[in-house]
C-alpha cells in the first residue's frame, strides 16, 4: 500500500456569485459626518448589532455567525474589511439571496452594526430527474441515454423549518432505483448554540446491481421480474460547532444490506464469502474546517475535511474495515479576476481484504480525475491531486417575468478555467484492471456557470494519458 505515496511526492503542472454592495461602499454612503469620524477617529467600539429583514429565521440564529458582539473594539483601517467578512458569513448559511451591512448612529466612538437581510425560499417540492449512472457522460454515451436508467419521483425539502436552520427532507423515488427516505437536522439543542443533532433513515430497492468490475468497467447483473437489492439505513448524527468556521461531527448508522441468490452465485464476492446479506454498524467522526469567500463556490481561502471511521462494530461486524479521509484544498486570488486552487483528497482503509462493496476507490461520487468519467478504479486506499487556473469571463444578473420581486433577480457569473489532475490507488486484489496502481494524470479546459441556490454547471473538454478526449458535463463544483 505504501507505494502508493511514491506517487505524490511530485505536486501537479497546471494545464492551465457576486453579489452587490460593498462594506466601503455603504460606509460612503453614511454622509459626510461618518466620514469625517472615520477619518479624525482610530477605532469603533460596536453598541448594538441589529438585524433587519428576517420573517422566518430567529435572530439569535444569525447573531450566532457574527463572530462580533457588542462591545468589541474594531480599528478603523479594519473596519469595511470586517463588515465585508461578516456578511458573507451569514452568506455562507444558505439562508439568505443577499445581506447588506452598515454602520449607523455614530457618536463619539461608538456606533451600531445593522445587517439587513433578504431570505431564500426554504420550502421546495420538486420531481426528481436524476441518472443512475455515476455521471452524464457515463448514461449519455455508454448507457445509451436509456430512460429506464432514471429515477424519477419527488423530493420535499422544508428548510429553515422553525427558523433555526433545521431541515426537514423527504423522498419518494421510483424508477431505476426506488426509495423512500426521512432526515431531519436541528443544527443547534442548546442555549449556547453548539450542540446539534439529526436522524435518518432510509430503503432502498434495485432490480440491477453494479456486481463486478472488468477492466475498470462497472458490470450490471439484472432480472427483469426481480428485485436483486435491498438495503436500509438507520442514522444518527451529532454535531459540535464552537466558532463559525469549525465543525465537529458524529455519525451512527445501522446497515443492512441483502441481495438475491443469484447475485451471490454469480459474484460471491460482492458482498463477501458468497452470502447473501450483511449487518454493520458504521461509526465515523467528521471534522470540517472553512474560511474561504464562499462556503459553495470559494475562490478565495481553505477548506479542510478530515474523517476517521471504523465500520463494524461487536456482533454487527460484517464489514468491518477502519478508515481514514483528508480532503484539502487551498484557494488564492492570483490577479483581478483570476484564481488559483490546488487540492489533495485521499483514504486508507484498512484492511486491504475487503467485499467487492467495500472498494470504491476512484470513479465514485467525488474522487474521480476530470477525463477519466468512463472509468473506475477500484481499491481500497487512493489519492487525488487537482489543480485549477479560472479566470472571471462575466458577471451578470437576469430579470424574470411574473416572479415575486424577492426572487426575481438570478445572478450569473461565467469562469474559464484550465485544469490537471493526478492520483493513484491501490488494492491488493487488481485482477483484469489496467488503471489500479498506476500513477494516474488528466487535465483539460471548461466554463463553469454559477448561480445562486448553490447550482454550478460544469462544462469540461479532458484529456486523459490513454490519448482519451472528451467534452464532460457535471453539476457539482469540482474542488
Amino acid at each position: 500500500m505504501l507505494r502508493c505515496c511514491y506517487y505524490l511526492l511530485g505536486i501537479i503542472c497546471l494545464l492551465g456569485i457576486g453579489l452587490s454592495g460593498t462594506a466601503e461602499g455603504r460606509l460612503r454612503g453614511e454622509g459626510e459626518g461618518a466620514t469625517a469620524l472615520v477619518q479624525d477617529s482610530g477605532y469603533l467600539v460596536v453598541r448594538n448589532i441589529v438585524i433587519i429583514g428576517n420573517k422566518k429565521t430567529r435572530t439569535s440564529i444569525i447573531l450566532r455567525e457574527i463572530s462580533t458582539v457588542p462591545g468589541d473594539t474594531i480599528y478603523l483601517k479594519d473596519l469595511a474589511e470586517t463588515l465585508e467578512e461578516r456578511r458573507k458569513q451569514l452568506l455562507n448559511t444558505s439562508l439568505f439571496l443577499n445581506v447588506t451591512a452598515n454602520v449607523k448612529n455614530w457618536e463619539s466612538h461608538s456606533a451600531d452594526l445593522v445587517f439587513e437581510v433578504w431570505e431564500r425560499w426554504y420550502t421546495f417540492a420538486f420531481p426528481i430527474f436524476k441518472l443512475a449512472d455515476r455521471n452524464f457522460n457515463q448514461w449519455w454515451v455508454e448507457k445509451g441515454h436509456k430512460f429506464n436508467r432514471l429515477n424519477l419521483g419527488v423530493k420535499g425539502m422544508q428548510e429553515n423549518l422553525t427558523g433555526r436552520n433545521d431541515g426537514l427532507d423527504a423522498t419518494l423515488q421510483f424508477g431505476y432505483t426506488q426509495k423512500i427516505s426521512l432526515a431531519y437536522n436541528l443544527p443547534y439543542i442548546d442555549k449556547g448554540f453548539r450542540h446539534g443533532l439529526g436522524i435518518l433513515f432510509s430503503y432502498s430497492r434495485n432490480r440491477e446491481v453494479n456486481n463486478a468490475t472488468i477492466n475498470d468497467k462497472q458490470q450490471f447483473f439484472k432480472k427483469d421480474d426481480e428485485y436483486l437489492r435491498q438495503a436500509y439505513v438507520i442514522g444518527l448524527r451529532y454535531s459540535y460547532r464552537k466558532a463559525i468556521n469549525a465543525r465537529h461531527q458524529v455519525f451512527l448508522n445501522y446497515n443492512y444490506e441483502k441481495v438475491a441468490d443469484s447475485v451471490a452465485i454469480l459474484s460471491p464476492d460482492y458482498l463477501g464469502k458468497g452470502r447473501t446479506s450483511v449487518r454493520f454498524i458504521d461509526l465515523t467522526y467528521r471534522f470540517t474546517y472553512i474560511k474561504a469567500d464562499s462556503w459553495i463556490y470559494p475562490l478565495k481561502g481553505i477548506s479542510i475535511l478530515g474523517e476517521a471511521g471504523k465500520r463494524g462494530i461487536g456482533p454487527l461486524s460484517d464489514i468491518d474495515d477502519v478508515r481514514f479521509r483528508l480532503n484539502f484544498t487551498k484557494y488564492w486570488q492570483v490577479h483581478r479576476k483570476t484564481f488559483l486552487s490546488l487540492g489533495m483528497r485521499g483514504q486508507v482503509k484498512l484492511s486491504d481484504d475487503q467485499p467487492y462493496i467495500n472498494r470504491q476507490a476512484l470513479g465514485y461520487g467525488d474522487d474521480y480525475l476530470r477525463g477519466l468519467e468512463y472509468y473506475v478504479v477500484d481499491g481500497t486506499s487512493f489519492a487525488i491531486l487537482k489543480s485549477t487556473l479560472r479566470q472571471e469571463l462575466v458577471s451578470f444578473k437576469i430579470k424574470l417575468p411574473i416572479v415575486p420581486k424577492k426572487f426575481n433577480t438570478v445572478p450569473v457569473r461565467i469562469l474559464a478555467k484550465t485544469f490537471g489532475d493526478a492520483g493513484y490507488a491501490y488494492t491488493k486484489f487488481p485482477g483484469n484492471g489496467f488503471l489500479n496502481n498506476r500513477f494516474l494524470y488528466t487535465g483539460g479546459i471548461g466554463l463553469d456557470i454559477v448561480s445562486f441556490y448553490d447550482t454550478c454547471l460544469r462544462i469540461e473538454y479532458s484529456v486523459n494519458q490513454l490519448g482519451q478526449k472528451g467534452l464532460f458535463l457535471h453539476t457539482s463544483v469540482d474542488m
